[in-house]
């Protein structure tokens, strides 16, 4: 059952609510909201203020059982001192909804105190990401079993216009994020290129925009050598596609939106070890940011034309596939000495760098969970951001840090270069362990011509293997959040 979300101008001790989940930050004093709540449960919430049993630190919870009608449970939870961002909003309020779905409640509402329109934008973000679950593949619950579902959730909000645009845009982020959580939590035998080709088509259908999707034979015809290298060790049919949105002037150069959408990587000839492979199914998660980007920014209409291109396909070993060693050329002419298969996520995206100029972009902005090293070197806290124009670069990273997807700017300097210079080739795809992260984007860097452009490497915050608290262990949403501020950032 889909989640309902709804706003209100209610005063929130006078509604009936099977949950009532309270924000605080640290160190909580009790307001006259908080006074008129506590009448509800018999005073308890001013007795847990006053011993200090409830202290406001992040992720901290306490549940206060109230009467059987009205207010029957308050939920405490703590967002941390400072005052309330988009980040520590959407984390309380996802905390909270995973509390609500473990005690089995159909509803909830949810309250912070004069929350500003970022919080308000948090919150719905969290709210949904915490009642998210990819369940799609289980089978059922026996019924003595089940526990109600969560299917309304309903934020308190100032009766503002500034309110009300930050809860529809919560709500239209919530959706893109969702699509894109779904799309790399799917196994890879299900989504596959001709899979997000038929998302592509139905995103393009459902909000009225024009949809490319070009198979190998077309590909092939364009001259995509590099991408083609990745297709050809497997019998799935590899696919670009591109979707264009066109809300601002119709001379406007678009933004590019661009994703790596690699269905599973098992590394090729280069084959990856047996243990922990089968996350490689996430290796599409750049691809499922661009699409889950197209529905939102389709649902908000702003005022922008936008081009989402993403270059799904598997990369297998095979009697076919292209060998360490081999040469190809991109479709700019460029060839490229394929060092290491596994190196094959920026082999597709070359190709969709070079295809991307015949859109005219104003920008371009690739993601990609495209090496190892940004773990290495950012963890799993913060994507690498990439490009040759610093206050290009500072744009993208204020809007992730707008979006709680927070990036840090890394080096491209022409001294990496040598490390893909080639013997036998203009370049090759991977110039070693050392500054793996950077050497990757100075390779993509090869292929841009004629725009600005960064690239985002998300190897480490696409996906988690562990349960973060707020959201299980699995997709995060990143980069949609990015994706979404920068553009809404450069629309009219």
């Amino acid at each position: 059952m889909p989640l309902s979300l709804l706003a209100s101008h209610d005063a929130p001790a006078s509604v009936d609510t099977a949950l009532l989940v309270v924000i605080l930050g640290a160190d909580p004093a009790l307001t006259p909201a908080m006074v008129a709540i506590d009448g509800s449960v018999g005073g308890a919430l001013s007795r847990t203020v006053s011993r200090r049993d409830f202290r406001g630190g992040k992720d901290e919870t306490l549940l206060l059982v109230g009467p059987d009608a009205g207010i029957r449970r308050v939920l405490l939870v703590g967002r941390g001192a400072g005052a309330p961002t988009r980040g520590t909003a959407r984390r309380a309020a996802a905390v909270a909804t995973r509390q609500a779905r473990k005690l089995g409640l159909a509803s909830m509402h949810v309250l912070l105190e004069d929350a500003s329109a970022v919080a308000i934008e948090g919150i719905v973000t969290g709210i949904a990401a915490g009642a998210w679950e990819y369940a799609e593949l289980k089978k059922e619950v026996p019924a003595n079993e089940q526990r109600d579902a969560l299917a309304t959730a309903t934020v308190f909000t100032a009766d503002t216009d500034d309110a009300r645009k930050a809860f529809v845009f919560g709500v239209a982020l919530s959706e893109g994020q969702a699509l894109a959580k779904r799309l790399g939590m799917m196994p890879g035998n299900l989504c596959t290129p001709d899979y997000l080709a038929q998302i592509g088509r139905e995103i393009g259908a459902r909000h009225d925009m024009k949809v490319l999707v070009m198979g190998r034979e077309e590909m092939l015809h364009e001259g995509m050598g590099s991408f083609m290298a990745v297709a050809q060790g497997t019998p799935q049919e590899p696919r670009l596609v591109a979707i264009e949105y066109k809300g601002g002037g119709s001379f406007d150069d678009p933004v590019v939106l661009m994703g790596k959408g690699v269905c599973f990587d098992t590394g090729g000839i280069s084959i990856k070890p047996a243990p922990e492979m089968e996350w490689m199914k996430f290796d599409m998660c750049g691809a499922a940011g661009v699409l889950g980007a197209m529905e939102t920014i389709a649902r908000l209409k702003l005022k922008i034309n936008v081009v989402g291109i993403i270059g799904a396909v598997t990369n297998m070993p095979s009697g076919t596939a292209v060998n360490p060693g081999d040469v190809v050329r991109a479709m700019n002419g460029k060839t490229i000495e394929i060092i290491n298969t596994d190196a094959e996520g920026r082999l597709v995206l070359a190709d969709l760098l070079v295809f991307a100029k015949r859109f005219r972009p104003s920008i371009v902005v690739d993601a990609a969970t495209l090496t190892g090293a940004i773990v290495v070197g950012l963890g799993h806290n913060a994507m690498g951001i990439f490009g040759p124009d610093a206050a290009v670069v500072e744009e993208v990273r204020q809007a992730g840090e707008r979006a709680a997807e927070p990036g840090w700017p890394m080096p491209v300097w022409d001294d990496y270069k040598e490390q893909i210079r080639s013997d036998v080739a203009d370049v090759k795809n991977t110039g070693g362990r050392a500054a793996g992260s950077i050497t990757a984007a100075l390779f993509l860097q090869e292929f841009v011509d004629g725009f600005p452009w960064v690239h985002l490497d998300i190897a480490g915050t696409a996906y988690s293997q562990t349960d973060l608290g707020w959201i299980p262990k699995g997709p995060t949403g990143v980069p949609v959040g990015t994706f979404v501020e920068f553009v809404r950032g450069r629309a009219g």
